[in-house]
């Protein structure tokens, strides 16, 4: 990606160390476009990666990857390793905070309801009288260091919050591999295999080493910031294989996706949705945990190897509504909602493509269209107020195709804010390198008004939770964009149904009848609402510890769930082997919903591979 100048030297050799750790660990392939890997390390301390959840922002060509993994290993310094399609910049990488991450898995997670059958005689009320809460309650850098006798390149270094972050690339995963080894790391046996076809691929891979002094610690346990990605590809698919050199075995994938007016499914796995909508008994309360477990391990035995789709709706709203869950402008911008471009936004038009060597206009335009939303960004006050606005910008190229210096020409001259936010976006320019001389590239941009913002636009989130071992996984996920669906409101089967717009979620219900008296002609049933007046509001509750928590066998299906289950469900789940420990209570009131536990089954390693090398000590 491109740099401008910044402060500070780069320890080259540290990084060169560093880099060819990273670059053993993870690769993935090209065509993968997301990330997963592997931990290693210079002891033989065991080492996991528990609790993943990832966050993909997709539109047009465009992903924003927010990750969160919590590390189980030996508390020395390790590192992530993160195969990626292309070289990335320090304005593609940001730390986040947790707490983002805990409200959309509350907000996804499947639920659990009560509601009370209304007066049968009374005047008010309606079969669809059941409470309801929708709109605002719910929901430092430096170039390459060469090519070594590895093969392994280090291509960008910089620090983002605790990470030291080096971007790689490599010529051969046996050069990756030797490095790695002779550095001090022991690797996973296979792991030369699973990588070869990323290396071949021409990955490159962003590598976030972690300094542990500079991590926060709970127990003695390194608590990791979450991490977020901008990058593009054609290819919208997610790489699972490598977490499993890391894993003890069985894994769950916590998949979050955010995208406009748009659900996603895999595309080159079973889909299948979650029943929903089912009575259960009062006991359930106490146990959904473990009868959730229990109905996702049947659902995967009648479907093995689908991907399970838990939640698909507009994030301006829920019905019901957990409690605290609404994502604001600012936490949409957080999670990268600011990077991609709203589907309605006006047109932007490219003219005046001008260089002074080799590039042809073609191909000037084919790496500043992908970033024209980020340059709108910078002039979208001036868009709003004047009706539109544009950029006429001059670049210097150096030979390596970054970017060395930027400007605006124009009257009047940028102010330091747009100047700044100008830069910003050039940084991430990288220009097809065909001669050893450097060029000046000119640019005119112009930007027209956009209907909507992300802010109020119909953003649409998907939650997808597929398990996979290491004998069935034979493919990383690949996404397609699916027609809307709705199932999990009163009223509605068990079975996810066509819908005109997104409206799942796995909802599952304790039911009180009536039991005062029926002293009317015509007494209307089936009205269900909030408790009486001498009863206390109950919160909704959701499935906690669903990847290593306690789980059920068939026999809890038969004797809690009281609505009718298809045949192939009750059948399969005594054949159901999900993993987690012997059945305890696993439900918590509030929506509180972790995914991972003290079981050794590692849950999460969704898109993050989180590669725990651990670096010898550097005194």
């Amino acid at each position: 990606m491109a740099y401008l100048p910044r402060q500070g030297e780069v320890d080259v050799i540290r990084f060169v160390i560093l880099g060819a750790l990273l670059a053993a660990l993870a690769l993935a392939p090209a065509s993968a476009r997301a990330f997963c890997g592997f931990y290693v390390g210079s002891s033989d301390g065991a080492r996991a990666s528990e609790a993943t959840m990832v966050v993909l922002l997709r539109a047009g060509t465009q992903t924003v990857l927010s990750m969160r993994n919590d590390y189980h290993g030996p508390p020395e310094d390790f590192a992530m390793v993160v195969p990626v399609p292309e070289v990335l910049s320090e304005d593609d990488v940001k730390v986040l905070s947790s707490d983002i991450f805990e409200r959309l898995e509350r907000l996804g997670a499947p639920r659990l309801v009560e509601y009370w059958e209304q007066d049968p005689c009374g005047s008010g009320g309606s079969a669809s009288s059941f409470p309801r809460r929708t709109g605002g309650g719910g929901p430092r850098g430096g170039g390459g260091s060469g090519e070594g006798a590895s093969g392994v390149t280090v291509e960008a270094a910089f620090e983002v919050g605790e990470y030291d972050i080096v971007i790689l690339s490599a010529r051969d995963s046996a050069g990756l591999d030797t490095w790695l080894r002779e550095n001090g790391y022991r690797i996973p046996e296979g792991a030369g295999r699973v990588l070869r076809p990323y290396v071949e691929s021409g990955s490159k891979f962003f590598v976030a080493k972690v300094d542990i002094e500079r991590v926060t610690l709970e127990d003695g346990r390194a608590v990791l910031s979450p991490l977020r990605v901008q990058y593009e590809s054609e290819t919208f698919s997610l790489p699972v294989r490598l977490g499993l050199l890391s894993s003890s075995g069985t894994q769950d994938l916590l998949v979050n996706i955010i995208a406009s007016r748009q659900r996603y499914e895999v595309a080159n796995y079973e889909n299948v949705t979650i029943p929903t909508n089912l009575v259960v008994a009062d006991e359930v309360r106490d146990r959904f945990g473990e009868v959730y477990a229990a109905l996702f391990d049947a659902t995967l035995a009648a479907h093995p190897g689908a991907v399970v789709t838990e939640y698909a709706w507009p994030l301006a709203g829920c019905d019901p509504c957990p409690p605290d869950v609404a994502l604001t402008a600012t936490e949409l911008e957080t999670l990268g909602a600011g990077l991609l471009p709203p589907p309605a936004a006006g047109p932007i038009r490219l003219s005046d493509t001008r260089t002074s060597g080799h590039l042809e206009r073609e191909a000037v335009e084919a790496v500043v269209r992908p970033q024209a939303m980020a340059f709108r960004r910078c002039v979208e006050e001036e868009i709003r107020v004047e009706g539109g606005a544009n950029m006429w910008l001059e670049w210097d190229v150096d030979p390596n195709g970054r970017v060395a210096a930027v400007r605006e020409r124009g009257d009047p001259e940028p102010d330091d804010e747009r100047l700044e936010c100008i830069q910003e976006v050039s940084r991430r320019l990288r220009f097809p390198r065909k001669s050893n001389t450097s060029e000046t590239i000119a640019q005119v941009l112009w930007f027209t008004p956009a209907d909507w913002h992300w802010t109020n636009g119909p953003l649409v989130l998907t939650r997808l939770h597929y398990r996979y071992g290491e004998q069935a996984l034979g493919e990383d996920l690949v996404f397609r964009a699916a027609d809307p669906i709705g199932g999990g409101r009163e009223g509605d089967g068990i079975e996810a149904r066509p819908a005109p717009s997104n409206a799942f979620q796995g909802r599952y219900i304790i039911r009180h009848e009536w039991e005062g008296p029926i002293e009317c002609e015509n007494p209307q049933r089936g009205q269900w609402g909030g408790p009486p007046a001498d009863r206390p509001t109950t919160q909704l509750s959701s499935a906690t510890d669903v990847a290593s928590g306690p789980r059920g066998d068939g026999t809890v299906l038969e004797e809690l769930v009281e609505t009718e289950l298809p045949p192939e469900l009750l059948g399969r789940a005594d054949a159901a082997s999900g993993p987690g420990p012997a059945r305890t209570s696993s439900a918590t009131g509030g929506c509180a919903c972790r995914t991972g536990g003290s079981a050794p089954v590692v849950p999460g390693l969704v898109v993050l591979t989180l590669v725990a090398l651990r670096f010898r000590a550097r005194r």
